[in-house]
């Protein structure tokens, strides 16, 4: 899996997570005007995988 992190229509950053066969699996759903925002709401994605699943 990887990230690609770049700027929108909106010049604005984004980022989308693909799977390893380069499949999008998650998108941000937002773009950032700063790029160290976008690149901490990645950290934040990395961290949640202990988040509980509701259903």
């Amino acid at each position: 899996m990887y990230y690609k992190v770049y700027k929108d229509a909106a010049n604005e950053w984004r980022w989308t997570l693909y799977a390893a066969n380069y499949r999008k699996i998650a998108n941000s759903g937002e773009g950032y005007t700063n790029k160290a925002d976008c690149l901490a709401a990645i950290e934040l994605v990395k961290k949640s995988g202990s988040a509980p699943i509701q259903e």
